[in-house]
């Protein structure tokens, strides 16, 4: 019967859909508290001791070096491409994002805001070239040849999953002599392009973000608990103006009492009913 609310909600209406990442669970890629999710047994990563310690950035790459072939590889789910359908049919206006898995873009969608930023990009913090990841992975490489086949026979094979971070989880005293690898064209440090816990979201983004809110008829929350205030702050100020809210998650959000409908249902599997309908309207 939700799903029957929601096709009715978002009928007629210009939907602006912000996700999180529940929305790329279906593509192998893990979130942080989803209801299905283990707890978590190590802390998030966070930007002031990425940009301000040495050992955390060693450790970080040391772990990517390992988790980025595996979130490289992986492909859009029926979530994903069921968004960029209802761009191309004019249902969607685009998609804010909280997600860093650049899998939005994969699928087809063209009006993607990513709130986070994206792991596929690196930047230097002191010249502030940007750089790409798959070429930081072959200087990591170069720079520790024996490290993979090090980590994994010193690991248990259940510690080297793919976290929501992008990395694996390896024990810290296997990182002691791992190399990281300068910016290539000033030495400075590099760091993921993305806004890590406690860090804050480039201003740019951040009004490419409300803009497009501004043109929604219709939020429609995908795979977000909205516990970061950086998704959150939509869904408030849609509530402040009156502009309906709906939410599909698996579970309750921070969001709920302000959303006019709640659907607990997989991205995956909710999203192409929602095309289904829309289309044969």
């Amino acid at each position: 019967m939700a799903m029957e609310e929601l096709v009715e909600l978002a009928r007629g209406r210009r939907v602006v859909a912000l996700t999180g990442a529940g929305c790329s669970t279906e593509s192998g890629i893990p979130d942080y508290r989803g209801v299905d999710t283990p707890p978590r047994t190590r802390a998030s990563i966070q930007h002031r001791e990425f940009v301000d310690r040495a050992d955390i950035r060693q450790r970080y790459w040391a772990r990517s070096l390992l988790g980025w072939p595996r979130l490289a590889d992986a492909r859009p789910n029926a979530a994903h491409v069921a968004l960029a359908e209802l761009e191309r049919a004019g249902a969607i206006a685009g998609v804010i994002t909280q997600n860093v898995d650049g899998l939005h873009g994969a699928a087809g969608s063209r009006e993607v805001v990513e709130l986070h930023g994206a792991l596929a990009r690196v930047r230097c913090l002191a010249c502030g070239e940007l750089t790409s990841r798959h070429r930081l992975q072959d200087r990591l490489l170069a720079a520790n040849p024996e490290w993979p086949a090090r980590a994994r026979m010193a690991s248990v094979n259940a510690r080297l999953a793919l976290a929501p971070d992008g990395d694996v989880d390896v024990p810290d005293e296997l990182v002691a002599g791992f190399i990281v690898a300068p910016c290539a064209a000033c030495g400075g440090v590099l760091m993921p392009d993305v806004v890590f816990f406690g860090g804050s979201v480039p201003r740019a983004t951040l009004d490419a973000a409300w803009a497009l809110f501004e043109r929604a008829e219709l939020l429609l929350v995908i795979g977000s608990s909205l516990t970061v205030f950086s998704g959150y702050r939509f869904v408030r100020r849609a509530a402040e103006r009156g502009l309906p809210v709906a939410i599909l998650n698996r579970g309750p959000t921070r969001g709920d009492p302000h959303a006019r409908l709640c659907v607990d249902a997989r991205a995956g599997e909710a999203l192409p009913r929602l095309v289904r309908a829309l289309a044969s309207a």
